[in-house]
């Protein structure tokens, strides 16, 4: 008993930087990860990694004008998270180019003017939090940050959900019946931002969209329904960012690629041993076989 309390409970008992990881990777699994699922169902899931990385620029000007600043660059990340997703959905309405094809040209531009910004500083190496993460320095203004995003979240998914379920669905009835498309899309693309800007506290730029993508694919695997695949998503999010920080800190290794590693091996492992997974379609037609 004492081994297993020291391999999966101590760390997190005994420091308070490791709770304050554990807090924070909670208010992001509830908050980015339903997030997550409606992206997946929407066929917009690298639409989260675009976003994520145009909102470096904004992140490194933060920096330049305040140091590492937790308001500057969130509120750098914001704006220029914001600009890119509103661009591209605007756009996508006005002209011929489809919301990928905008998105891509932006993020892009975007990528480009945050790397000649990183490298262009003299102290680049401060900066390396934004591209992979700090998990284990969140403090109390920061895990303040994580909650309260988490909570406008849950708040404006309940308030818009039925519009963004049948948006899900058929987008083309939506378009037709009502005028709540276009604003349920554009406070959806708000909420991605919000949510990966929450992340690039935690888990950097790079990889702040793999607890929104990987636990929603992870948790397809073992539901069709909206409500339990809200909920697997969310307990494997929980489960993989726990399991993350212990592989971690006994491993000695970074603990933001530790997460994402994580949340990897349980899509793989849902892709295998899921109720949709491989393994049960090799089994069903074996047995529909020897019936």
């Amino acid at each position: 008993m004492d081994y297993l309390y020291q391999l999966l409970f101590a760390p997190f008992v005994e420091f308070g930087f490791m709770r304050r990881a554990l807090i924070g990777c909670v208010a992001l699994a509830i908050s980015a990860t339903p997030v997550g699922v409606f992206l997946m169902l929407r066929r917009m899931s690298l639409t989260g990694d675009a976003i994520a990385h145009a909102i470096l620029p904004g992140a490194a000007l933060g920096y330049m004008v305040a140091g590492l600043s937790l308001g500057a660059m969130t509120l750098g990340g914001l704006i220029a998270g914001w600009i890119v997703a509103l661009l591209a959905g605007g756009l996508a309405r006005i002209t011929v180019l489809k919301e990928d094809a905008n998105l891509a040209v932006f993020y892009l531009m975007s990528l480009a003017i945050g790397v000649l910004l990183v490298s262009t500083q003299s102290r680049n190496i401060d900066l390396l939090h934004l591209l992979f993460g700090s998990v284990l320095a969140l403090n109390n203004e920061a895990l303040v940050l994580l909650a309260s995003i988490a909570t406008l979240t849950l708040l404006l998914l309940a308030l818009i959900l039925r519009p963004l379920v049948l948006e899900c669905i058929d987008p083309g009835f939506l378009k037709r019946h009502s005028r709540l498309g276009t604003p349920v899309h554009l406070i959806f693309l708000a909420l991605v931002v919000l949510n990966l800007v929450a992340g690039f506290q935690a888990l950097g730029t790079l990889m702040a969209v793999g607890i929104m993508i990987l636990p929603a694919t992870a948790a397809r695997f073992w539901s069709r329904q909206l409500d339990s695949l809200l909920l697997v998503a969310v307990l494997i999010a929980l489960f993989g960012c726990w399991a993350g920080l212990l592989m971690s800190w006994h491993l000695d290794w970074p603990t933001g690629p530790a997460i994402i590693l994580m949340l990897g091996l349980l899509h793989l492992f849902s892709l295998f041993f899921g109720v949709e997974g491989l393994v049960w379609r090799w089994i069903r037609p074996a047995k529909h076989y020897k019936a």
